[in-house]
């Protein structure tokens, strides 16, 4: 796959598929690589995805002061973007992914042409962890519940030894993250699990930032057009969380998606595509 080295020496990978006008897009986690999104929903057909690896996750290099800050990811986009030599970028950032694109594009608002938010949030604070557990708590009748549980507490708190410890926690918790569990949702568990993931990325996030980190305040720096989309059975950044971030970003249309969760190109492939191409191609 493609790379290239970043001011500090890292190496960062990134992956192209698809042709078209260039779409970057930042998967979440976070911990995760690119690999989750596949073909996102079928937009390689239209799109020139650009999808990056983030720091520690698939082959990008960890930093080496072990920084995993939102300004970090923040910064490592734009050198993603001066090394595509693009003036500016349309961008698609799903979960710690989105947190890091309404980062970027508060700070960078000449930077970006158009944003894409999805399945995403400005805060997690006492009103979106409730959303959460009764999220959670419409799943208490499934035979995986208890298991999923055990996992994502287990996640939570850190219980792991090992990158291959973690992944195996994410699997057993990623029920939660569909509306309805099925085989097409089960095989793309099965691919999740040839990642290779950052457990230091999420331990950080998991024990410094989750519950203290709070975009609101700039968000009304972005000037890019902004489209926010998510499902209405996203347990983790679900309507509340889609709601807050249309009502503070100037100017967003927002989207939800019907029996829809967390992962939506997953869940709603046609309509994800169908919606997303119609925004970026509207004229600015």
């Amino acid at each position: 796959m493609p790379s290239f080295t970043t001011a500090d020496g890292r190496k960062l990978v990134y992956r192209e598929d698809g042709r078209g006008p260039v779409l970057v897009c930042h998967p979440g986690g976070p911990g995760f690589s690119s690999r989750y999104f596949v073909d996102l929903a079928g937009l390689s057909a239209h799109r020139t995805l650009v999808l990056l690896d983030p720091r520690g996750t698939g082959g990008s290099s960890p930093p080496p002061n072990g920084s995993y800050e939102i300004a970090d990811y923040a910064a490592d986009l734009d050198e993603l973007r001066q090394h595509l030599g693009l003036e500016r970028i349309d961008l698609l950032g799903h979960s710690h992914g989105g947190v890091i694109a309404q980062a970027y594009a508060a700070a960078n608002p000449d930077r970006v042409g158009k944003l894409v938010l999805a399945s995403t949030l400005a805060r997690f604070q006492i009103e979106q962890h409730e959303a959460m557990e009764k999220g959670m708590a419409t799943k208490a009748h499934e035979p995986w519940f208890a298991d999923a549980q055990a996992a994502l507490e287990a996640e939570q708190a850190g219980q792991f030894g090992s990158d291959d410890e973690l992944l195996a926690l994410c699997l057993r918790e990623m029920p939660f993250y569909f509306a309805t569990y099925g085989a097409a949702e089960q095989e793309f568990v099965t691919y999740m699990g040839k990642d290779v993931i950052c457990g230091a990325a999420l331990k950080a996030f998991n024990d410094d930032i989750f519950t203290t980190f709070d975009l609101r305040s700039v968000l009304p720096q972005i000037t890019a057009p902004t489209l926010v989309i998510a499902g209405t059975e996203d347990f983790i950044t679900g309507p509340l969380c889609a709601r807050e971030l249309g009502e503070l970003v100037p100017g967003a249309r927002l989207r939800l998606l019907d029996g829809v969760g967390h992962m939506i190109f997953v869940e709603a492939r046609d309509d994800v595509r169908a919606v997303i191409l119609e925004f970026l191609d509207e004229p600015a």
